[in-house]
């Protein structure tokens, strides 16, 4: 052969030797088959990214591929290869999406793909209460993880996440999932529009060791030129707002029979909102603010805009803002298949107020339904709400509901600018906006004007004869004795399940929020008897008003924020308790808000031992003032063999109970929930000391604030 010709060919061969060893080599991958009832771990993979198809490799690593029947792709992608081709060393799991029969899915599919969904809106609470129905109908994990698999990719994803949550979380065979952050599947409900850019250039230029957070700075929707914006820390604290949108996943409203009658649902959604409003108000008293003024007036002006800076991703446009002194106007929205006059709202205002005062509401038949001590407040929550329980949604309408509707669309009334639903339309966001607590405080007044109407507490009946609290202390970390202390810190939140069509590898959003030094509570406890139970309640107030004067009880009652509420054995004699803040029956850990830089991401994986409802820990004590905000810690003791339930407690997991009772299980006291705050003081009481028994105790305590904000807990 021609030597030309032999070096032409060894040229070749020897060029493509090193260009194949200068190409990336993809490493086989090992394939592992899932059983059938392990598939349970992996319907947090079908709330990731849900922009990009089921088939493409799920997981922060890429590490699990669901085998997808071609038919269960939305049509786009039916005729489309979709293999993701990037190699990564080790194990794949696989996951075989079983074939079953495909669920009739027309109606829900009727919600725009890029529409917001609002639990508020009738039809959309249709198109949920169907498609929530289709999960719990599904037979096992194997075949719901199936039937979600196949909805995700036509239904609209806030829809889509609402009802897999709401299925998840009411199943018996996934009771004790958690759920992924809400934060994490849709950062753009929670945080500045500005970061994903950032976000997104991060993740395609950086390697995954290799990134920073990003920053959001504290000041982002507004300047402290509006007054509001002194506790935007609070309305627009994530933790917060993912509390708000967990407890209505629990306490839906609408759907399947079982989840809505849970145990004093209805007084629960009383409760909750109450304790909203308290702790609002104490954080307003903090900043130099009074507290909040109730929407009062449906034609009035509201003075409060707000302009939320928030994106919605999936629409590529803008939440709405709402302009300051707006107003009210008849809702006509054909496209939401929505219309509402101002009357209505007034007209079921009228009734509702005519039923409080007579005691006594009227069923869909015309039978009269007492208003009781025992039932009166679920009762009126229910029509209140509108919920599935409401004894005659015809006649006492939706004013819940329909309140949060009207201001939502105040912007664009008649939808001739296309414009969308307002935060207020969205319990994820509804918090951030300050005509929420305005419009809460009205609907809390409802509740009291039948709370007022019902016999009030005897000294009797709120005391526990033998047992009397002797001395009660707090003892924070690097505080004073009886001083809480709180300071900002920053933590961080990880993006990577809701930045589609990126490379994988955390990228994180760091947040500066309210945080408190931790602290317990020690106790003395005197019991003259035998051996017996009680339960302890713990509350706190402010203990003056705007003016700086001492708030007369009729006044502070509805300021107590619960802290915390246990069970006590008490052995004759004096006993003592110490009860440390993470303990609190009113919280959740900052985890299930904030993420860990260090972690090799089991958490996301096998999820937290809380799988409960309930407040944020880092918000459990107000921001109080660099002087010593003062206030009045109140702590009672109360007969166990009252206020028990007879029941096994729940299992597998954590839920704390205050705000959100026990899933599957009745409410765990019962005592009416605020107790004994919840009734108006015995004749002769107009303060706090006089309202006291000898079960009782009292201590003045301070709320210092230092201005200096806490690096992250966790480092990269």
């Amino acid at each position: 052969m021609n030597t030309k010709y032999l070096c032409l060919i060894f040229g070749v061969i020897w060029c493509n030797s090193v260009l194949k060893a200068q190409r990336p080599q993809i490493k086989p991958v090992r394939k592992q088959s899932i059983h059938p009832r392990d598939k349970i771990k992996f319907f947090h993979l079908v709330m990731e990214r849900l922009n990009e198809p089921i088939s493409l490799r799920k997981g922060i690593d890429r590490d699990t591929a669901f085998s997808v029947p071609p038919e269960y792709h939305s049509d786009r992608f039916q005729t489309v290869d979709i293999v993701d081709r990037s190699g990564f060393p080790g194990s794949l799991q696989q996951v075989d999406i079983k074939r079953i029969k495909l669920p009739d899915i027309a109606s829900p599919m009727k919600l725009d793909w890029k529409e917001n969904f609002s639990i508020f809106l009738p039809a959309h609470r249709q198109y949920a209460a169907e498609l929530v129905k289709i999960f719990m109908e599904m037979e096992n994990v194997e075949d719901l993880l199936s039937a979600s698999v196949y909805c995700r990719e036509r239904i609209n994803p806030y829809l889509f996440v609402y009802a897999m949550s709401v299925a998840i979380t009411h199943r018996t065979d996934t009771l004790h999932l958690p759920l992924p952050s809400l934060a994490e599947v849709f950062p753009d409900k929670f945080m500045d529009r500005g970061i994903f850019s950032k976000a997104r250039q991060e993740a395609n230029i950086v390697p995954p060791g290799s990134r920073v957070p990003i920053e959001i700075p504290v000041d982002y929707t507004a300047s402290n030129l509006d007054p509001e914006h002194r506790v935007a820390y609070f309305r627009e604290d994530i933790g917060i707002n993912l509390c708000h949108w967990y407890w209505h996943i629990i306490y839906p409203g609408q759907g399947p029979f079982p989840m809505n009658g849970t145990d004093r649902a209805g007084e629960l959604f009383y409760y909750y909102h109450q304790q909203i409003m308290a702790r609002y108000d104490f954080e307003r008293l903090s900043n130099n603010l009074g507290r909040v003024e109730r929407f009062i007036d449906w034609h009035k002006p509201i003075k409060e805009g707000y302009f939320p800076k928030l994106d919605n991703i999936l629409a590529s446009r803008v939440w709405p803002s709402r302009q300051a002194n707006s107003k009210l106007q008849d809702i006509n929205r054909k496209i939401d298949q929505f219309e509402l006059d101002i009357q209505d709202l007034e007209r079921w205002q009228d009734r509702l107020y005519d039923a409080i005062h007579r005691r006594a509401a009227i069923d869909d038949k015309g039978n009269t339904v007492p208003l009781t001590e025992n039932t009166g407040m679920d009762i009126l929550s229910h029509i209140l709400q509108s919920t599935i329980l409401s004894i005659n949604q015809n006649y006492y309408g939706q004013l819940h509901n329909f309140g949060h509707l009207a201001i939502s669309w105040i912007h664009d009334p008649d939808g001739r600018n296309l414009e969308g639903i307002g935060v207020m339309g969205d319990t994820a966001v509804s918090m951030r906006d300050p005509v929420f607590y305005r419009w809460h405080k009205y609907i809390d007044d409802i509740f009291q004007e039948l709370q007022n109407m019902f016999p009030r507490y005897t000294a009797q009946q709120l005391d526990f004869p033998g047992v009397t609290i002797s001395s009660v202390d707090v003892v924070s970390k690097g505080a004073p004795r009886n001083e809480f202390a709180t300071f900002w810190q920053k933590s961080d939140i990880d993006l990577y399940r809701g930045l589609d069509f990126t490379p994988r590898g955390s990228v994180f959003a760091r947040v500066t929020h309210l945080q408190h030094a931790p602290f317990k509570y020690i106790i003395e406890v005197n019991n003259d008897g035998p051996p017996r139970k009680g339960t302890l309640r713990i509350f706190m107030a402010p203990k003056y008003d705007e003016r700086g004067v001492p708030m007369l009880f009729r006044d502070q009652k509805h300021l107590f924020i619960e802290l915390d509420h246990f069970t006590v054995r008490m052995d004759p004699g004096c006993n003592k308790y110490e009860r440390h803040s993470i303990e609190s029956s009113v919280t959740v850990p900052s985890e299930r808000t904030f993420s860990n830089l260090n972690s090799s991401d089991t958490r996301k994986e096998e999820g937290f031992a809380y799988c409960g409802c309930g407040w944020p820990q880092h918000m459990l004590i107000p921001k109080g003032t660099t002087e010593g905000f003062p206030a009045e810690l109140f702590v009672m003791i109360t007969d166990y063999n009252i206020d028990k339930v007879e029941q096994p407690p729940p299992e597998g997991c954590q839920q704390p109970f205050s705000y959100c009772g026990w899933r599957r299980r009745l409410f765990p006291d019962t005592r009416a929930m605020g107790y004994p705050f919840d009734r108006m003081p015995r004749a002769g009481v107009s303060t706090l000391q006089q309202f006291l028994t000898p079960n009782m105790k009292v201590v003045d305590v301070k709320i210092r604030f230092n201005k200096k904000v806490v690096a992250s807990r966790y480092t990269i």
